[in-house]
């Protein structure tokens, strides 16, 4: 009687058991996703540790002023601020034509700060919006992979992506642009939806809506999400995997987060105008035409419900007809079909360069070469396939899901480099997938090669015993008398009986555990290779973060044999303009240093970073392309009264106005035509030198880049394009230098008052009267228009 005791009380242990291991198992993921937060926080501090706690690259410079107005104003004025340093003389609506989910996110966590009366500034806030935000990606990271493998995938993926160097870029401290939170936002909202698809909850469903509005608000490229999103619906009908899952994860969605998405100011109609947002529409009609046959397909006869369908399809496909005549007699009119000129060039990547020279002009816009897959996503390139495979092994909805998201984004990462950090999530997300099944592969082998013989023998015995003890306890149990049990059998063992018919018994487990199973040697050496690959991974990772996306565009650096040399140019020349000149005074550059402009030097600028007119950027084109005279008249019909330029040919910067000089003539001669490309090109080649065309030597960037050049060497020798200039000595007539940085990287230069040209004027104009009594031919001659 002791054997059926024995076996009772084992099924409490088992059960403890289970229970004690899933709650180590949680408090041991719990403490494992902290880690992988603090280590993504971390890895992105290098840039404040080994430079200083600083505002990066040009677009962060003007989130950070208007978060400075945000915490200073409040909410109200931000919405109706009407910016006038920017775009003179036009101006810039902040309210209506920025994103304002980073804004927001950061002037609140500065409130929630201040309120507990932590003293941070501003910019500190600012400094550190995008490691915090690089945690909660990864933590998002982890809920999404969850739900499509496991919590050992989501694990993998949550520690891959806390330190892939393509998202460290976007989110290293400083970085303080849109996709410091959009990332997040953007995987956050695919995990709602996943969780939506495997739940079928209507709670998920309207937090999805909610995370798909806060990534609205944070950058434009929402419109992936809301593409990608119908693109999954529409397969799995396709392939018969319709559900009512399915339906509550994507209609409330597009109800809702399209109604969420018309109250962003930026966003407004075109929620519900642009072509971009069509296919959601398409696809909802899609989807309740299928829901509506699946239902009337449960109450009705065959016979009736073939002529129902006949008359639901009939009528589907007129409406879905009559929507797509309204749409297009939408965007009929348009010229881009009601496409934007951005989602253009990622569908024709030659759209750009053909039509919009200031899109192909931006270099994150370029295509990616292969070097950058490998420096962005290093290893994760060769792991992403075998992740791909693994989705498959089996396929469900959310593992479509993710396939159907990797596939999306290697094409738009391929077509642009900036959306390389849409890539990454992904990569990381298949790579987390492969990794893990590797894993519990090589690890199961390992276990079974090391306890094979004991276990199966130990198998053999607990099955003698768990009979015998079954027999017993049934025997106990059964106090009936001998007839009747055998007459009458309980239900207990008919139950049992039948539980045996079904599922497969312990030794064909075990059987096909040891058909599965890797050699001992090929799996010990698998894993050490899987554990090299990731430490060559972190290495890299490392490196990237501390060395390539670190350094802070507004200071440079560089390392030779003198040790390390500091180039501060352009804070010295930001603080140049703030402290000697007017406050009203206007200044021109190109696009690119508009947002630093105005937030550093407190400025007013022509044109900037937001390149909303093609036609004001054009003018300031036309001028630098312009002889000097010409592009006085321009610049002082705008009111400048200084410009600036950026040179690197003392200290080797490339990316200075000489380099980008092209396309500031292909961006002003697609607006002025009297601007030709051509002229400035001697045989096709751009030059400098003494080969180059005299209108590039005449022209005015020319001029102002390499004005007393030939005094710092002798030779004019140009380090980034490696060649002696072509024209040394030469005047200035109408500017004069007013400020040139220590390395010569920014020269500012002031206009001269029209006042001593009409004095000059005067002076020709006498000289010339009495030179028309002896030639009257010259008085004929007409002044040259300068636009032309």
């Amino acid at each position: 009687m002791a054997a059926p005791e024995t076996s009772t009380a084992a099924v409490p242990t088992l059960y403890t058991n289970n229970t004690l291991r899933n709650a180590f198992g949680g408090v041991l993921s719990f403490f494992i996703l902290l880690l992988i937060g603090v280590m993504a926080f971390s890895i992105r501090l290098f840039s404040v540790i080994k430079y200083e706690s600083v505002i990066h690259e040009f677009d962060p410079y003007f989130n950070y002023r208007v978060t400075q107005f945000l915490a200073k104003n409040g909410i109200y004025e931000f919405w109706n601020w009407f910016d006038d340093r920017t775009w003179y003389p036009l101006g810039r609506v902040i309210g209506g034509t920025v994103y304002p989910g980073l804004t927001l996110t950061a002037g609140t966590i500065w409130w929630l700060l201040n309120s507990l009366n932590i003293p941070l500034s501003v910019e500190t806030v600012c400094v550190f919006t995008a490691p915090i935000f690089s945690a909660f990606a990864s933590w998002a990271t982890y809920l999404l992979t969850k739900e499509v493998k496991g919590t050992g995938a989501g694990l993998t993926a949550a520690a891959l992506l806390a330190m892939v160097p393509s998202y460290i870029s976007r989110s290293v401290a400083g970085s303080y642009d849109n996709e410091a939170v959009a990332i997040f936002a953007l995987i956050f909202t695919f995990y709602l939806y996943i969780k939506t698809l495997n739940t079928g909850s209507l709670f998920y469903a309207t937090l999805n809506s909610i995370a798909y509005f806060y990534m609205v608000c944070s950058w434009g490229g929402y419109t992936f999400i809301i593409n990608l999103i119908p693109m999954h619906v529409l397969l799995c009908i396709v392939t018969g995997r319709f559900s009512s899952r399915l339906y509550i994860a994507y209609a409330p969605l597009v109800v809702l987060g399209t109604l969420l998405a018309a109250l962003v100011p930026v966003v407004g109609f075109n929620a519900v105008m642009t072509s971009e947002h069509f296919a959601s529409f398409l696809v909802f009609i899609i989807i309740h035409v299928v829901a509506f046959v699946y239902y009337i397909k449960g109450i009705l006869s065959p016979k009736m419900f073939k002529v129902a369908v006949t008359l639901v399809v009939s009528v589907g496909l007129a409406v879905c007809c009559a929507v797509i005549a309204v749409l297009i007699a939408l965007v009929a009119s348009s010229p881009t079909k009601g496409w934007s000129g951005r989602s253009l060039s990622l569908l024709d990547p030659t759209y750009a360069s053909k039509y919009i020279p200031i899109i192909a002009s931006v270099s994150e816009h370029q295509p990616p070469t292969w070097p950058s897959y490998f420096m962005d996503i290093n290893v994760l390139a060769f792991l992403v396939p075998a992740g791909i495979i693994a989705c498959f092994l089996p396929l469900s909805d959310a593992s479509s899901f993710v396939v159907l998201y990797i596939a999306t984004s290697v094409y738009f990462s391929g077509v642009m480099v900036r959306l390389m950090l849409v890539l990454a999530p992904a990569a990381c997300i298949t790579s987390g997938i492969a990794l893990s099944q590797a894993f519990d592969v090589f690890t199961g082998s390992i276990k079974f090669q090391l306890t094979g013989a004991s276990s199966n023998t130990e198998v053999d015995a607990a099955e003698t015993s768990s009979s015998t003890a079954e027999s017993q306890t049934d025997a106990v149990k059964t106090e009936k008398p001998e007839e009747t049990a055998k007459n009458r059998p309980s239900r207990k063992s008919k139950k049992k009986k039948r539980e045996h018919g079904e599922k497969p018994s312990t030794k064909a487990k075990a059987e096909k555990k040891r058909l599965l199973a890797l050699p001992l040697e090929s799996s010990v050496i698998s894993l050490l290779l899987l554990v090299l690959l990731g430490a060559f991974y972190v290495v890299h990772c490392v490196w990237a973060a501390a060395e390539a996306y670190s350094a802070p565009s507004i200071v440079l650096t560089s390392r030779s044999h003198d040790g390390l040399h500091v180039f501060d140019d352009f804070r010295e020349a930001y603080a140049w303009l703030r402290h000697n000149t007017d406050v009203d005074d206007k200044v021109a550059s190109w696009w690119d240093y508009g947002y630093q402009t105005t937030a550093m030097a407190n400025r007013t600028v022509i044109v900037d970073n937001n390149t909303w007119n093609n036609t004001h950027i054009a003018t300031v084109g036309t001028a630098m392309s312009s002889p000097e005279r010409a592009a006085w008249e321009i610049f002082h019909s705008l009111d400048v009264k200084y410009v600036l330029v950026v040179f690197g040919g003392l200290v080797g910067y490339p990316s200075d106005d000489i380099n980008k000089f092209l396309w500031m003539v292909r961006i002003g001669g697609g607006v002025f035509p009297h601007i030709k490309e051509p002229d400035y090109l001697r045989d096709g080649q751009y030059r400098i030198d003494s080969q180059a065309t005299p209108t590039m030597l005449n022209c005015l960037m020319y001029k102002l880049s390499y004005y007393r050049f030939v005094e710092t060497d002798g030779k004019g020798f140009d380090r980034v394009r490696q060649t002696e200039i072509g024209k040394k000595y030469f005047k200035l007539t109408h500017f004069e230098e007013a400020f040139t940085t220590h390395h010569w990287m920014v020269r500012i230069y002031k206009l001269k008052p029209p006042k001593n040209r009409i004095r000059g004027k005067t002076k020709k104009s006498k000289s010339k009267t009495s030179s028309t009594t002896s030639s009257p031919k010259r008085s004929g001659t007409k002044k040259k228009n300068p636009w032309q």
